[in-house]
């Protein structure tokens, strides 16, 4: 069964993306304007949402390991393409969310949890033992020897911008969404009310604590992923999921849901869309040079979704999927 609400969510979930890594793409230096504090607000979130969407995708597709490991390939591959034009890919590590995931697809529900807290106690520790930084240039953002088996290793699995460990706790703890009765109003308002409460709550520790030596492992920041990160990403990912659901029928009286869920459903075809039109436009253009403020470049994000949003539609109106979408399906779906 398809949630019409999930896929709202998918593209409220890239929009944040996309006000994320343009402003990233863009250089603009965040100031204390509220352009930049919505855009940091979104920064780690809005991803992990969309981990977190996976998993619940993973969980209600129930699909073969033979299925998932074809797309895992495609997504790889596809991933290890975009990341010769941007460095900040997700869809390589996707593809390792999902590798990894494949032996939780038919696991009891406290493995699942097992899972969660063994991820993000071997990410502690990596993060008390290893070098984080390692490989990085925090000045360019840009990381020295991913080309390399060392480098790419390190980066997927520990100190890359979304790796492995700890970022497969949200693909898990989306499976677990996954499995509840999510048409149900108690089950929404349960993600939605417990949700919030625990985005809240992991952020106490950071404004409670200011000790130097402890403030990267109790901060809510995506860079470096700590436990309070992946619980305040785990909770605010529950809490807008919740909150959709519980309004989808409201959008559907107003006739939004039609317009927004086509877009939610071509996630893959906007994602690359972002950064092949969005942020190759802006260059073309030669704002990626740090001389866009905050303002321009979150107006420049909304209009680009808006762009999207009106093409969904209209492709919409004669394909049921979008052109990435189709493309997967066709060549991992060969001989089924």
């Amino acid at each position: 069964m398809r949630l019409q609400g999930l896929d709202i969510v998918r593209f409220l979930a890239f929009c944040g993306m996309v006000l994320v890594n343009f402003r990233l793409a863009a250089q603009v230096t965040p100031g204390d304007d509220w352009p930049s504090l919505l855009t940091t607000a979104l920064e780690g979130r809005a991803a992990a949402l969309f981990v977190v969407l996976a998993g619940i995708g993973v969980a209600l597709a129930k699909a073969p390991a033979s299925l998932m490991l074809r797309r895992v390939a495609f997504l790889f591959v596809l991933g290890l393409a975009n990341l010769t034009i941007f460095e900040a890919d997700i869809l390589h590590f996707y593809a390792l969310y999902f590798a990894a995931a494949i032996p939780f697809v038919s696991a009891p529900n406290r493995w699942l949890w097992a899972g969660i807290a063994v991820v993000m106690a071997l990410s502690l520790c990596a993060q008390l033992i290893l070098n984080y930084e390692a490989g990085w240039n925090w000045d360019t953002l840009h990381y020295a020897d991913f080309w390399t088996i060392s480098g790419f290793l390190r980066h997927a699995l520990y100190n890359g911008w979304h790796p492995v460990f700890p970022w497969l706790s949200f693909l898990l703890f989306g499976m677990w969404i996954g499995r509840l009765a999510l048409s149900t109003k108690g089950v929404q308002l349960h993600l939605a009310i417990w949700g919030t409460v625990a985005a809240a709550l992991a952020l106490i520790p950071g404004w409670l604590i200011d000790d130097p030596e402890v403030i990267d492992l109790i901060n809510t920041t995506s860079i470096p992923p700590g436990p309070f990160y992946i619980i305040a990403g785990c909770g605010s990912a529950a809490a807008v999921i919740g909150l959709i659901l519980l309004l989808h029928p409201i959008l559907n009286r107003l006739r939004m849901a039609q317009w927004l869920a086509p877009a939610g459903r071509q996630s893959l075809t906007l994602y690359a869309a972002h950064i092949l039109l969005g942020m190759g436009t802006l260059e073309a253009l030669g704002w990626l040079d740090g001389s866009l403020t905050a303002p321009q470049i979150l107006w420049i994000s909304l209009v680009f979704c808006l762009a999207c949003l009106i093409y969904t539609c209209l492709w919409g109106l004669k394909f049921k999927r979008g052109p990435l979408e189709m493309m997967m399906r066709r060549l991992t779906e060969i001989g089924r």
